[in-house]
């Protein structure tokens, strides 16, 4: 994303590089920045009204392509000098977009709250709550599941029949879970039960 020369110089060679790229020199008016993997910017390009704006995004990760030394850095950047060449350009940009992927992957979006499974953390606006490795594989197995989910399905899906999953092991841990989201978050709708088993 930059100035039309630098634009047109990177069109130039676009057959080469192993991403799609996509062109613009409006970024305030033709980009949302969590479409993109990462973003590629020509330093000529900045202004203070895209600097805000790039900075209010820190999501997406930001290549800045400079001659200058004190460039501007602003959040989740990182700045190379020019000359660069085009293998640089497409091992920084491959690895970049791989870390999003890996990133994105670990979240799941459940009603109003995200669980990051990296972090190990449920999340709800800026607050969150700790929670275990089972207490995660409970969740996902809950969140994918169409229907409600019998207790012994669940003792088998997360507890593999380990020794410890006795009659009461699948009762217990939902109870700690609703506890911790009670506790931090005032909801006791997230996980519900019926005679059929357990849903969200």
């Amino acid at each position: 994303m930059g100035t039309k020369e630098f634009n047109n110089s990177l069109n130039e060679i676009k057959d080469f590089l192993h991403f799609n790229i996509v062109f613009s020199d409006n970024i305030l008016n033709e980009v949302i920045l969590n479409k993109y993997a990462s973003l590629l910017i020509d330093s000529d390009f900045l202004s203070d009204s895209v600097i805000k704006y790039l900075n209010y995004n820190i999501n997406t990760p930001k290549l800045l392509i400079t001659s200058a030394t004190n460039v501007i850095k602003f959040k989740n950047t990182e700045i190379f000098l020019r000359p660069i060449s085009i293998n640089d350009i497409n091992k920084i940009v491959v690895k970049l977009d791989s870390q999003k992927q890996f990133t994105d992957n670990s979240k799941i979006k459940i009603k109003d709250y995200i669980l990051d499974k990296n972090e190990k953390k449920l999340k709800k606006n800026e607050s969150f709550i700790i929670i275990t490795e089972k207490e995660i594989q409970l969740l996902e197995l809950l969140f994918n599941s169409k229907t409600c989910i019998p207790k012994k399905q669940i003792q088998k899906e997360v507890w593999h029949y380990s020794i410890d999953a006795d009659t009461h092991t699948v009762e217990t841990h939902i109870y700690r879970l609703r506890k911790k989201i009670f506790d931090q978050f005032k909801d006791s709708d997230l996980i519900l039960n019926n005679k059929k088993g357990y849903t969200i």
